[in-house]
């Protein structure tokens, strides 16, 4: 998950920038590992009784009793203070509320949503995938954002791919898992059960997110115009990842899922590539 998270900050910075800092590149990826540390910290904190009821989890450090609550706490509270200490320093001058500036604030905003909102959701009802789905799409809008110090169009698209992304791949996770999810509790399939509901929703976001993807190369925008090449291939690829949704809805399998999860586990990354590419080619 971190270095999904800091590779998609990365991309984003690297879609956006104009004149490459080696100081700031530094800055977003130590600050963006330490922020995803600090809110997977707190997560495991308020989720220690319930992880031990999965085999998934129940060998991490709190159910392990290898860590005390306090110790964890004081660790995750210094990791997100320091992550945001340091993505404070890029494009300060930009500030959006009192000293911090727009990435420090995204990557606040994506600690609390994860924390506050996210985690306490998860065992209330499936909503908790689309307040989810918020801050797992924030580190490609703050890498923009720390390229650019401004969120604009193309960093909204970027936002509104990743945000998409989620659906399909929680989905699959969460079928995966439901054995595991259901025993501790968590509400985390569509429809709560296995099915061609949750399937169909999978099939519909990930329509959605290929739409999003090839965008850029119809519209005139300075910073990020697709060629036709990198058009051909992310239709391509989205083709490829909206089959593996359909493939789903047809068997309803838990194979199937485990295709559908592992495809999007490549499909980000190469889409992102290909977007990175793009730029500093044309």
């Amino acid at each position: 998950m971190s270095f999904t998270v800091v590779f998609s900050a990365v991309s984003g910075y690297l879609i956006g920038i104009e004149d490459f800092s080696v100081n700031e590149f530094f800055l977003l990826m130590l600050g963006g590992f330490l922020v995803t540390g600090s809110a997977n910290g707190f997560n495991q904190i308020l989720e220690r009784n319930f992880d031990q009821l999965m085999p998934r989890t129940a060998n991490r450090p709190l159910p392990m009793k290898r860590l005390t609550v306090l110790q964890a706490f004081i660790f995750s509270a210094l990791t997100g203070a320091v992550g945001l200490y340091l993505l404070n320093f890029i494009h300060p001058q930009g500030s959006f509320f009192g000293h911090l500036s727009k990435s420090s604030f995204f990557g606040l905003l994506s600690i609390l949503l994860y924390v506050l909102a996210y985690t306490p959701m998860k065992r209330i009802s499936t909503f908790s995938v689309f307040i989810g789905a918020i801050p797992g799409a924030i580190p490609f809008l703050l890498g923009w954002v720390a390229a650019t110090d401004n969120f604009e169009l193309i960093g909204g698209t970027l936002f509104a791919i990743q945000f998409l992304w989620q659906f399909p791949h929680f989905i699959a996770i969460a079928w995966v898992l439901d054995k595991e999810y259901k025993n501790a509790g968590f509400k985390m399939l569509f429809g709560g059960e296995k099915g061609t509901y949750p399937a169909l929703i999978a099939i519909i976001t990930s329509i959605g997110m290929v739409m999003l993807s090839v965008v850029p190369f119809f519209w005139n925008v300075s910073g990020l115009n697709l060629s036709v090449y990198s058009f051909i291939l992310i239709l391509g690829l989205g083709c490829w990842f909206v089959y593996k949704t359909i493939q789903l809805y047809q068997n309803t399998s838990d194979a199937q899922a485990k295709e559908l999860m592992i495809a999007s586990i490549i499909y980000l990354p190469i889409f992102q590539i290909i977007y990175i590419i793009d730029r500093f080619i044309n």
